[in-house]
């Protein structure tokens, strides 16, 4: 067999995954796109010496199963790109890391503008030594009478995160608009390497801010799954509250932000106020709003008693009113769904192509979701429907949002309601040696994927983080192309992508 197919979770010993000259792996890694598999992680993984081992995992949701086949490429290869857009940003990735260049890659630039990991490999043959600045480098132009370029970034006007945008315009039409990030590039997965140790988990938390129980989740599932270890059901109950009250804050404060992009105030300020609501409750759990703390190696740090679950389940009652309330005022305004309709449309075969994931991809009709394909803890035993709307527009995104925060909303009245007894967390012993674990979990805004690999020590050789980011930004870009430059704000907002979980 060309490709080693396996199941999510798995232990695998490293030895198993299959290495290919580097023609079949093209070959391998293309005809399992061609048949409905997605690239969950592509990237560059260092050998003895000098040498580079590239390895791509896939997922195959219809089957429920995942794919890994690596190959030695040496300093060059064939792109992918070109016959598979969505190994665009892995190959970049890989050859800014690593400096082995993907040749014929169609926009072949830095993405975090950091130095090769490998000293004297650079694929853009910079003099040693030299540091990359962001967004240094030659931006795509379109040429033209009456064609104009806006700039905007890397300072915003809001206290958000740094990025840098280009348009193309011709008028207040946008032919092109080019993302460039890497200011919030910190080297998290690099500080992971030789783990897990005691910062490890802290590293998982942080690795996105708002994503603080998705990424803690994916981390502990990969060492539990690496140690052997069996989750309380307890402590798997908590986890999905915990998860699923971040994915609440975050699309009601979502919601919010759309409804404040198109002037309509009264939304606005409730999912302003209704966003810190949700964020408290998860502070009720375990201290912190952004979830800190909770989850850990073996279960969750806090149990809750009956009053607590009281008080959390009124919260949440009391809540969702007030939400229902403000998304209604939204959906019954017909001067703000004009703003939203047919506006940064996505074509459901743009999706597909680009590898789109999470709420991204399911307002363009795709039935991706993690807690269905590959669940994992209770979502095993109480799945949630996947939410879909086929427009690909920024209503459709909206709407996915809140049929999502219906759906999160009810699935924590079920825990809630038949919280399993006993213990919170179990021992988690040491990771298995030369082993390698892929672990997924549905966050906020889609798929996070982490693949552990253990060296003969059982610490981590390469631990390869993708946050559901990575996959979306491009799709960001290409929903402007041909809008007005005054919809970028809504436009942005509707994918609500994160800058540091793309620049790690």
């Amino acid at each position: 067999m060309s490709v080693l197919v396996f199941q999510h979770l798995e232990k695998v010993p490293n030895g198993q995954i299959p290495l290919l000259p580097i023609d079949d792996f093209r070959r391998a890694v293309l005809d399992a796109v061609a048949e409905g598999c997605r690239l969950v992680a592509f990237y560059g993984q260092p050998q003895a010496g000098p040498a580079v081992r590239l390895v791509a995992v896939l997922a195959r949701e219809a089957a429920a199963e995942l794919r890994a086949v690596a190959t030695d490429p040496g300093e060059s290869y064939s792109a992918l790109t070109p016959e598979c857009p969505q190994a665009a940003g892995f190959e970049r990735e890989i050859a800014e890391q690593w400096g082995v260049k993907p040749l014929g890659h169609p926009w072949l630039k830095p993405l975090r503008f950091h130095r090769s990991y490998r000293p004297g490999h650079d694929a853009w043959d910079r003099p040693e030594g030299e540091l990359p600045a962001p967004s240094v480098m030659d931006f795509f132009r379109v040429e033209g009478e009456g064609i104009h370029e806006v700039a905007v970034g890397p300072v915003h006007a809001g206290i958000i995160e740094p990025g840098h945008f280009r348009f193309q315009c011709h008028g207040e039409q946008v032919l092109h608009l080019e993302i460039s990030l890497g200011y919030q590039h910190r080297g998290v997965e690099r500080a992971l390497l030789g783990g897990p140790h005691p910062r490890t988990i802290h590293h998982a938390e942080t690795l996105a801010g708002d994503t603080t129980i998705g990424h803690a989740l994916a981390y502990v599932q990969a060492l539990e799954a690496l140690a052997g270890c069996r989750v309380p059901a307890r402590a798997q109950a908590l986890r999905a509250v915990a998860l699923e009250l971040e994915r609440l804050a975050n699309h009601v404060g979502d919601l919010g932000a759309l409804a404040g992009d198109v002037g309509f105030l009264p939304t606005a300020s409730f999912c302003g106020r209704l966003r810190g609501d949700f964020l408290n409750m998860t502070a009720l759990l375990c201290g912190s709003r952004f979830g800190r703390g909770f989850v850990r190696p073996g279960g969750v740090a806090f149990d809750v008693d009956p009053a607590l679950l009281a008080d959390l389940r009124g919260r949440l009652d009391a809540t969702f009113r007030d939400v229902a309330g403000a998304a209604n005022l939204l959906w019954a305004t017909p001067s703000a769904m004009a703003r939203f309709e047919n506006t940064g449309t996505l074509a459901p075969e743009t999706a597909v192509e680009l590898g789109l994931v999470g709420p991204a991809a399911r307002a363009c009709g795709r039935e991706l979701d993690v807690r269905r394909d590959f669940p994992s803890g209770i979502y095993r035993f109480a799945q949630l429907p996947v939410s879909t709307c086929a427009d690909g527009d920024v209503f459709a995104r909206a709407t996915v949002r809140w049929l999502e925060i219906q759906r999160a909303v009810e699935f924590i009245r079920g825990q809630i309601a038949a919280l399993p007894g006993g213990a919170v967390r179990a021992p988690c012993g040491p990771p298995a040696a030369e082993t390698t674990v892929v672990s997924l979990q549905e966050g906020w805004r889609g798929e996070i994927a982490h693949v552990a690999t253990t060296d003969a020590a059982g610490r981590f050789a390469r631990y390869k983080v993708v946050d559901p980011s990575f996959h979306n930004w491009l799709g960001l870009a290409l929903a402007l192309r041909n809008q007005e430059i005054s919809d970028f704000p809504l436009c942005n907002k509707s994918f609500n992508l994160s800058y540091c979980g793309h620049d790690l």
